[in-house]
């Protein structure tokens, strides 16, 4: 039976991240997909040129559409925008009861522009995080959500620790540039890591996006949190590797890799 995977998350008007990024992604890994939008954004691979945030409103009836309707087997949240839609949110995943629940905290973009409210961040901690299976945040994401510093592998597996304090679930710190030697590192709260291979390409846009969605669809999937995240880090190892450039700036990971990758 294919699963039903929902991303709750922002437009990307350049098709590399957000909900593109999402949707790709579960398409590739033999998912449908459905989509819950909060913000729409202009950008291309330069960056960010403009936001606009939906309205609580609209935010709600998209859940309600989809969840009275549809099975929902995984839920993926990632730009959450605004204090507002957070609370939204938050109350349609309470009602509703999804049982897998990955929230990214998106809250800068790959090219530096700020994606989430200043005043938003403690919402998330305090609301979003107790009802999520898995939180995926970056080194930087980590770092600004417990005010600190990561300089170090001992860091990656304290602040994991620290944010877990924040969920039932578990938390999966993403390496990003924390690189050691040829490798790349992510560290899981329940004291795994894993290592994936450093590909050498400024072609990353919406690698976050896409790394949090194929931990969803695996899991809907039927895999332990522990599978689910290897295999996603191999899905998006080797988007990276065939990863093309479509603009001037940074470009997307390949979501469609295992169909052709003669681009």
């Amino acid at each position: 039976m294919i699963k039903h995977v929902l991303t709750i998350a922002g437009s990307d008007s350049g098709g590399g991240a957000g909900i593109q990024a999402d949707l790709k992604t579960f398409s590739a890994l033999g998912t449908y997909g459905l989509s819950v939008i909060t913000a729409i954004t202009a950008q291309n691979t330069q960056g960010v040129t403009g936001i606009e945030i939906l309205s609580p409103f609209i935010v709600e009836k998209q859940l309600d559409a989809v969840f009275k309707d549809i099975r929902i087997d995984a839920v993926k949240i990632g730009m959450v925008a605004s204090r507002e839609l957070i609370k939204v949110i938050v109350q349609a995943i309470n009602r509703f009861q999804p049982k897998i629940i990955i929230v990214d905290p998106v809250m800068v973009s790959t090219t530096g522009s700020r994606l989430l409210e200043e005043d938003a961040i403690e919402e998330i901690k305090q609301h979003l995080f107790p009802i999520a299976t898995l939180i995926t945040p970056n080194l930087q994401e980590a770092a600004v959500l417990l005010e600190t510093e990561l300089q170090s592998l001992k860091d990656l597996f304290q602040v994991a620790v620290k944010l877990k304090q924040f969920t039932v679930g578990e938390v999966l710190i993403t390496g990003g540039h924390n690189v050691l030697g040829d490798q790349v590192i992510d560290v899981l709260s329940t004291g795994e890591a894993f290592m994936s291979e450093r590909i050498e390409t400024k072609h990353t846009h919406g690698t976050g996006c896409s790394l949090s969605s194929a931990i969803a669809v695996f899991m809907a999937q039927g895999l332990t949190l522990s599978k689910a995240v290897q295999k996603a880090k191999q899905y998006v190892t080797k988007g990276l590797y065939h990863a093309y450039p479509i603009g001037s700036g940074a470009g997307p990971i390949h979501h469609f890799h295992a169909l052709w990758n003669d681009l």
